[in-house]
């Protein structure tokens, strides 16, 4: 068993609380700005000494309470990412994010509870093997390892960075704008205009293992990337270039937990709005209230998966607002689930499966060989040893 005193527990919330500072504030807002990989800039910008800036990036970074990396263009990449929600059935859960492994081409496994109960995933997926991919998660369900699966394909993603203009710094807390919220979403949407999709540009598995490495860490320097390659950094440095020049870093992602960790939840949330202006103007206000993570718009639909992270106190001000939205029309549902930020399990995007000369190789058959020798080999075990966990979770991307 794991305990936790009430005075470790309150330590633990107003040392998070400390490190959202006024100082801190101006930095990562100025890194979101003008980028975060020059921090001379950010000390231009904000007036900050270098040295100031580079211990409190620095000292947020070994705390875990700062992190940065890219979202790639996976549409440039020849992937598109999927969401799948699999709900298993009881006492096959360990099975269940074995399986989704399986394929290799996975971003992200969480269990989740609430509407689906099992386990939450993204995965980037060659394109033209989406079919491919469903075929895969109907037979996980054929298995006996899930009762049944929900797959949203979803465009790019988004990932604002916590709107500071609802935090004070001096009393260390937030302003929650529920009715103000509500009003700015509930407003008549304007025009908009229609985003020219992305298509696969050219790249190879060099530029692949740079997108990567910026993926897991988006301030890694070139040098790194130079050893890693066996190349000059002049040639590394002529490859990022052109790879941000020609779109393949969507964004970059600055990651501060705007709430502390004991005392929020994290959620997944499907908001499916009544017209594409609507889903437009949804998209612009979602991106600028500090719960909201990362938005992605689902192929095909008038709907957008946001990744929500909020003071437990406050979700039945958020559902009060949602059902508030679908009494008057903007939306037309909502779903939600629960993640449970102790299981979180990642990696960066499948680049050991391209090859420069073939692209990306994905085989089914072989998939469903492994997943069947997967089942088999948890039916013969006896006595599964349970595996409880303590510690908490700071990350959440």
């Amino acid at each position: 068993m794991s305990h936790i005193a009430p005075e470790e527990y309150l330590e633990k919330i107003n040392r998070f609380v400390s490190f959202l500072d006024p100082a801190n504030v101006k930095i990562v807002t100025a890194m979101r700005r003008y980028g975060l990989r020059n921090l001379q800039i950010i000390s231009d910008k904000t007036n900050i000494p270098r040295p100031t800036v580079h211990a409190r990036v620095s000292k947020l970074e070994k705390e875990g309470l700062l992190r940065t990396w890219i979202h790639p263009n996976y549409a440039k990449l020849g992937l598109v990412r999927g969401m799948a929600l699999l709900t298993t059935k009881p006492g096959r859960e360990l099975l269940a994010p074995e399986a989704l492994r399986v394929p290799g081409y996975w971003l992200r496994l969480i269990r989740c509870m609430g509407e689906c109960n099992g386990y939450y995933s993204t995965h980037a997926i060659p394109l033209e093997k989406r079919w491919d991919f469903e075929q895969y998660l109907e037979k996980v369900v054929a298995s006996g390892i899930a009762s049944e699966y929900r797959l949203l394909w979803l465009g790019e993603a988004r990932s604002p960075l916590p709107d500071f203009r609802y935090y004070d710094s001096k009393k260390k807390s937030w302003t929650f704008d529920w009715p103000g919220w509500l009003e700015a979403l509930a407003a008549k949407p304007g025009q908009t205009q229609r985003k020219n999709p992305s298509i696969p540009g050219m790249f190879d598995k060099k530029d692949l293992i740079i997108l990567k490495e910026l993926v897991k860490d988006g301030r890694t320097k070139l040098t790194h990337l130079a050893g890693l390659l066996d190349m000059t950094v002049p040639a590394v440095k002529y490859r990022f270039d052109n790879l941000a020049r020609s779109g393949f870093i969507q964004e970059y992602v600055i990651d501060m937990l705007p709430f502390p960790p004991e005392i929020s939840d994290l959620y997944e949330m499907v908001l499916d709005f009544k017209s594409n202006e609507g889903l437009c103007h949804g998209e612009k206000t979602l991106s600028s209230l500090p719960m909201v993570m990362t938005l992605s718009r689902v192929e095909g639909t008038n709907s957008i998966a946001v990744r929500v992270y909020l003071p437990r106190t406050q979700m039945n001000n958020l559902l009060t607002m949602l059902s508030a939205l679908s009494r008057i029309g903007v939306l037309t549902g909502f779903t939600y689930v629960l993640l449970d930020p102790m299981t979180i399990r990642t990696q960066t995007f499948s680049y050991e499966y391209y090859e420069n000369n073939t692209g990306w190789q994905y085989d089914n058959l072989e998939y469903f060989e492994k997943l069947r020798k997967v089942s088999s080999a948890f039916d013969k075990e006896e006595g599964i040893q349970a595996n409880f966990q303590s510690a908490p979770v700071l990350g959440f991307q």
